[in-house]
């Protein structure tokens, strides 16, 4: 099992889940989060600080958002970052990139 990032994240990236992560599995896109599902180790910390529902174990994704497990597995991919598994995220690993669907995701409007 691993945790995922979906769609309300976009344009919040609060980080209460990086601060929370004991193993930094949760890096910085350019408008969201990603975790990296083979350095995850399911301890569920992420889940329960993040301020908008964003997080969701992968084994209770609810089926709308069943594609955003493979949004963070791709972001690490060479269609995206690149990053392969760099076994932590470091502030070298922060980048303005996103993976297609997250960049092409109409914006948040701002609070009035």
């Amino acid at each position: 099992m691993t945790f995922v990032i979906t769609e309300p994240c976009i344009d919040v990236k609060d980080k209460g889940c990086v601060t929370a992560c004991p193993v930094d599995c949760i890096y910085e896109g350019g408008r969201t989060l990603y975790i990296h599902p083979d350095e995850c180790i399911d301890c569920g910390l992420c889940e329960t600080i993040c301020p908008v529902a964003a997080i969701y174990p992968d084994d209770r994704l609810p089926a709308a958002l069943e594609p955003w497990l493979d949004v963070n597995r791709a972001f690490f991919g060479p269609d995206v970052t690149g990053f392969g598994s760099p076994g932590g995220a470091e502030p070298r690993y922060s980048t303005t990139l996103d993976h297609p669907t997250v960049a092409g995701w109409p914006a948040k409007a701002e609070p009035a």
